[in-house]
């Protein structure tokens, strides 16, 4: 696997691909919010320019003008509402999860989530799938000033677990936030989810599920 897990402090999941295997269920929520406010939205086209960015972004690039931080949230949620909606009946955590958490957490492992995604959303996933009594921390895309691949997530995240970034571990699945990590001075683990093993970089370790590293652990 060519990572020693027992060599860090802190491990870091993303949430969006990593925690849930949600990609399809918030594509179908932009394209329904698209449609809505009378947008064009081509699913190949939005996730080449758009995927593992913050609504900020993705709002102001899709609306093609500046929009006020009230506009952003009211949109922003507005959109993750649907998600929610669409992806309640189907949520569960990744392969693994919940089991390889546990284990971080019996062996003193400190954990933190680092996602681009609004509390609210952040709140669902961790309730529906019954992991708050594993997290100690968890940093959204408010909370930080610029999105991935910036570090600013991951660094902040490991601010607030009190662990140095380069004892902390990260889970990640998407190119951007793969970047942000290695950015923040962090190793990372590639979870092939939303892409294919084979269009990650091989240097780094990829999984397919969290199976895959309690079997080493």
């Amino acid at each position: 696997m060519g990572i020693d897990l027992k060599s860090f402090n802190g491990f870091i999941f993303d949430m969006d691909g990593v925690i849930v295997d949600n990609y399809l269920y918030h594509i179908d929520a932009w394209g329904e919010f698209c449609k809505r406010h009378g947008l064009n939205f081509e699913v190949e086209d939005f996730t080449r320019k758009y995927f593992g960015k913050n609504n900020t972004d993705i709002l102001q690039a899709l609306f093609g003008k500046s929009l006020s931080s009230t506009e952003i949230d009211m949109l922003g949620e507005e959109k993750e509402a649907i998600y929610r909606e669409l992806y309640q009946p189907y949520i569960k955590p990744l392969d693994g999860l919940v089991d390889f958490m546990k284990e971080l957490r019996i062996q003193g492992g400190k954990i933190a989530i680092a996602s681009s995604a609004p509390q609210s959303n952040i709140n669902f996933v961790v309730e529906k799938i019954c992991i708050n009594e594993y997290i100690d921390v968890s940093v959204n895309g408010n909370m930080v000033r610029l999105g991935k691949p910036n570090p600013d997530i991951f660094l902040k995240a490991a601010e607030l677990l009190s662990i140095q970034p380069g004892k902390c571990l990260a889970f990640e699945d998407s190119f951007s936030g793969i970047q942000a990590a290695i950015n923040a001075g962090m190793q990372v683990v590639a979870l092939a989810t939303t892409h294919k093993k084979e269009e990650h970089d091989p240097t780094i370790t990829i999984i397919s599920n969290f199976k895959e590293l309690l079997q080493g652990y």
